[in-house]
């Protein structure tokens, strides 16, 4: 019901920087209204479990994982329902997809209320030398 759109993963060498962006948009038009409450970025290597990067909520409090705590600086424009991710100082353990995800409530039809919990389709991230 809320569709997520990632954008800006690629092929960068250590220590270079990328910028994620992902936009939240109703995906039916009987959605009138999404407040979105949390956004974050995951990522998930292969063979490994999905594991949360960083998050920002409505009131602009972050959290970031300590492998990236002092390199990823996550932010949003509430008013486009977007979220970045800012990697700076890239690793070759960075070396991921990148999913973004979005928790909130949509109002469909005027009245009715729906928590929903959204998933971005994965951008992907190389850090080479």
């Amino acid at each position: 019901q809320v569709q997520l759109v990632e954008s800006g993963g690629g092929l960068v060498q250590i220590g270079g920087s990328l910028r994620l962006s992902c936009s939240a948009s109703r995906r039916i038009l009987s959605i009138d209204a999404i407040s979105i409450n949390a956004m974050g970025w995951y990522r998930q290597a292969p063979g490994k479990q999905r594991e949360l990067v960083a998050a920002i909520g409505s009131n602009g409090v972050t959290y970031y994982s300590d492998s990236v705590k002092g390199r990823f600086t996550i932010s949003r424009d509430s008013a486009k329902n977007t979220v970045y991710l800012q990697m700076n100082t890239l690793k070759p353990e960075d070396t991921a997809a990148y999913y973004c995800n979005a928790k909130g409530i949509l109002r469909a039809g005027g009245t009715s209320f729906t928590d929903f919990d959204s998933w971005g389709q994965g951008t992907q991230v190389i850090v080479s030398s």
